[in-house]
This record gives C-alpha cells, sequence and structure tokens, in this order.
C-alpha cells in the first residue's frame, strides 16, 4: 500500500516490526524514524514499559508519524505474532537450539518472497539492554544475526531496525547500483570554451602581475593550462569560472599589486 506526502510516494508495508519489551520511548521514536526511511510502517509494541501513546517517540521519530499512529499495543508476545505466518529473530549473540541463522541479505531476499506470495512476515527484536530470550527466539522461524566486529557487538534496537529495513529496501531495486536520484546532465564544454577559458584567466593573471619573473611566463601558463583541462569542464562549469574570473575586474583588491605567489604555478 502507498500514499502520498508532500507529492512524492509514501511507501509503506513490509514485514511487520515487533518490539519486545522497549524501554524508551526516545528508542522506539528511532525505530519507527529508521523504519519510515526505507518503506517499513506496520509497527507493534510489546508491554512498553513507559506505556503508549508516547510523546517522546513522537518528537524522536521525526515526523515519521504514520508509524506512530499505527504503532499497536499487545500484552504478550505471542499476541504480537498470532496472525504472522513467517517470523525472523534479530540477535547478535550465539544462541543455542535448532532455528537456521541467515545474514541479513539471505533474510530480506526471504522476506521479499514470502511477503509477494502473500504471506504476512515479521521481524522481532528484544530490549535494549538484554535483546530477546531464548524463549522469544523459541516463538520465531528462523535468526537473522548481523556481520559486527566480533570483541564489539554492540548494536542499539534503532540500529539492529535501521539494517534490516535498509536490506528490505534494497530488494525493491531494480539493481544495486540503483539510486534515488542522478546528476543533473550538463552539455560538455566545446575546445573553444576551454580556450576562451585560458584566454580570459591569463589575460586577468597578467594584469594584476602574477607573471614574474617573465622569463618563466611560457612555462607558467603550460602549467596553469595542464591544471585546467585536466577534467573535462561542461560548459555551465565554464560560465561559472568565467563569472569568477569577471568578478575580479569589479571589485578592490585586498592586497598591492603583485603580492601574489606564481611560484606555486612553477616547477
Amino acid at each position: 500500500m502507498s500514499g502520498t506526502n508532500s507529492e512524492r510516494e509514501l511507501i509503506t508495508g513490509g514485514p511487520v516490526v515487533v518490539l519486545v519489551e522497549p524501554q524508551l520511548g526516545e528508542n522506539i521514536g528511532m525505530v519507527a524514524r529508521a523504519m519510515a526511511n526505507f518503506g517499513l510502517s506496520e509497527l507493534r509494541l510489546v508491554a512498553p514499559r513507559d506505556g503508549w501513546p508516547s510523546d517522546k517517540a513522537r518528537a524522536a521519530a521525526s515526523k515519521a508519524d504514520h508509524v506512530i499512529d499505527g504503532a499497536v499495543i499487545y500484552e504478550t508476545l505471542e499476541a504480537a505474532l498470532a496472525d504472522l505466518n513467517f517470523v525472523y529473530a534479530t540477535t547478535a549473540r550465539v544462541r543455542d537450539g535448532f532455528k537456521p541463522v541467515r545474514s541479513p541479505i539471505v533474510a530480506a531476499e526471504t522476506l521479499r518472497a514470502k511477503y509477494d506470495a502473500g504471506e504476512k512476515v515479521g521481524i522481532l527484536f528484544g530490549r535494549e539492554k538484554s535483546g530477546l530470550s531464548n524463549e522469544d527466539v523459541a516463538l520465531a522461524d528462523e535468526v537473522v544475526t548481523f556481520p559486527v566486529n566480533p570483541a564489539f557487538a554492540s548494536l542499539n534496537i534503532a540500529q539492529a531496525v535501521l539494517l534490516m529495513s535498509y536490506e528490505w529496501m534494497k530488494t525493491t531495486m531494480a539493481s544495486k547500483d540503483e539510486t534515488p536520484f542522478q546528476a543533473v546532465d550538463q552539455t560538455p564544454a566545446t575546445k573553444d570554451q576551454l580556450f576562451g577559458l585560458f584566454d580570459h584567466l591569463e589575460e586577468a593573471l597578467d594584469a594584476r602581475g602574477f607573471f614574474r619573473p617573465a622569463a618563466k611566463k611560457p612555462k607558467m601558463i603550460d602549467n596553469l593550462r595542464a591544471v585546467l583541462s585536466r577534467r573535462a569542464f561542461t560548459a555551465p562549469e565554464i560560465k561559472v569560472m568565467r563569472g569568477i574570473i569577471s568578478s575580479l575586474d569589479r571589485f578592490s583588491r585586498k592586497h598591492p599589486r603583485g603580492t601574489g605567489n606564481p611560484d606555486d604555478f612553477d616547477d
């Protein structure tokens, strides 16, 4: 499902995010913000410590109000999972048991396949201090764990949700190289435009006594042109450069004539 927000499509839906006994409203809000950034919108809270609704959660959500407003409270984890067909439990530590353990990429692809097939899927996240208990994990179908520093596995709940939400969003992309926007197309500059830039800049520098001593002027010009021709300018960039140079003639100099450092352009 989707809606509109400021004339842009608001992506919603996706796996249900279930937080087990979250403590701080701020953390719930940051989870909502992470979800909204990557198109997830259904949030379930199991026995939040500080109650609900929460002004602190809404403030931390940074306008992810559709997630906050849609959050549903459950007294037990069993109730929160009752209508789901498939659930992942997230954890950063080794668990005893017989649950398959998946990487975030594999988990997201599995969730996508099941979601597209019409199943209702979810991702289970634990308490801020202790994570999920073994009893919680037992209610899930599989485990997903993150490739973190083995000596410092300390993701907070919003970071964990962000990672999984990002992997979910990637499953909607036609290409792994896809980006939400591209650089504006600009017409490449012609050589005539580039030569005009050379002449304009050299004239401006010469008028200010930059090329000193005179015997080194040819070499300094060669070096200057080499710098300016190192990359392909676009036509708008040439205009910007020439506008800068033209401004030199419209404003008074702060330093006396000839106090630049032409040696920077000389071998």
